[in-house]
């Protein structure tokens, strides 16, 4: 019998999602990776397979603000950070890509963020 770790369930329920979530130049997807300790998040153009833009904890600009606040509450600046960005690039609806994650949590905080930040999904 085999092991099955956590990672590799996350990543079996991730290409069971993508299998349905394609992002297109006019609803492009929006990407959430989650570690232990950061947060990514990408807005992706499938059909042409580039990232239009991108925002992270670790990213230098979001860095500075994100000193001693809560995991959930740096994801959510995050989601604001990348719909912003979004918006500067034109685009203004997405389709969610929650990588296989559950959605609650940090998941949730960076979605609510970017919905705040006037993304539609």
């Amino acid at each position: 019998m085999t092991e099955k770790s956590r990672s590799d369930a996350r990543v079996r329920r991730h290409t069971r999602v993508r299998k349905n979530v394609l992002g297109t130049a006019q609803r492009p997807r929006l990407n959430v990776f989650r570690s232990l300790s950061e947060i990514y998040a990408q807005v992706i153009d499938d059909h042409i397979g580039n990232t239009l833009v991108s925002a992270s904890t670790i990213d230098e600009e979001l860095r500075s603000k994100m000193k001693g606040l809560k995991k959930s509450e740096q994801a959510k600046l995050v989601g604001k950070a990348v719909a912003e960005r979004a918006l500067v690039k034109g685009v203004k609806a997405v389709v969610f890509d929650r990588g296989g994650f559950k959605y609650s949590g940090r998941i949730k905080a960076l979605a609510d963020g970017a919905r705040e930040g006037g993304l539609e999904f």
